[in-house]
């Protein structure tokens, strides 16, 4: 009698989809979003290289989830940022400091996010993660720019600033994230004031 081999055991039983996911950001967040397989995040996640198939049909469709994932994250920190308080020009700075946050904090879901490349036709659920994150964003904006067009232009420039000053945190420009906060709220002051220019 042949004695059966144990399956080994890993942290994706009860929830493959999870453990890849997590696997995939820890390859992301070391490698960037181009810098791993679907291979490595199975072996990560100590799942055989069969076992993404049943949830995700390829590579980039690992990358369109955690990009939605990270397009939902944004929404929950945006929102309370902007929470915290009535005026819309704050509003707007707390949504730099909040974007600078959550590119550091979430270095994985940032960069599936902003950096993978994807065809965002192709995935429609990512689209809409995306304008359902702007919504959050319209009431400020619109506040200071009652044009539609000048509310959204308001807002992807905010973004660019706050995007700018993740990325000098990520690459080690600023040396601590806090100050990096503080320049992308001062930032977004000038830019929702319309003082730049």
């Amino acid at each position: 009698m042949t004695e059966r081999k144990a399956r080994p055991t890993g942290r994706h039983h009860g929830d493959l989809r999870n453990a890849l996911e997590s696997a995939a950001l820890e390859l992301i967040a070391e490698n960037g979003p181009q810098g791993f397989t679907l291979a490595e995040a199975c072996r990560r996640a100590g799942v055989s290289v069969a076992a993404p198939y049943k949830h995700f049909a390829d590579r980039d469709a690992l990358l369109a989830a955690l990009a939605e994932r990270g397009y939902d994250e944004q929404r929950r920190r945006f929102g309370a940022a902007l929470a915290s308080t009535d005026d819309p020009v704050e509003q707007m700075a707390r949504f730099a400091a909040a974007y600078v946050r959550f590119a550091v904090e979430e270095r994985g879901l940032f960069e599936a996010t902003f950096s993978a490349g994807l065809d965002k036709s192709r995935y429609p659920a990512l689209a809409e993660a995306g304008a359902r994150l702007l919504l959050v964003l319209q009431d400020a904006a619109t506040q200071l720019r009652p044009d539609a067009k000048q509310a959204l232009g308001l807002v992807h420039a905010v973004a660019a600033s706050a995007h700018g000053f993740a990325a000098f945190v990520i690459e080690g420009i600023y040396a601590s994230a806090r100050e990096a906060e503080a320049q992308a709220a001062n930032a977004a002051r000038l830019i929702s004031a319309g003082q730049t220019g």
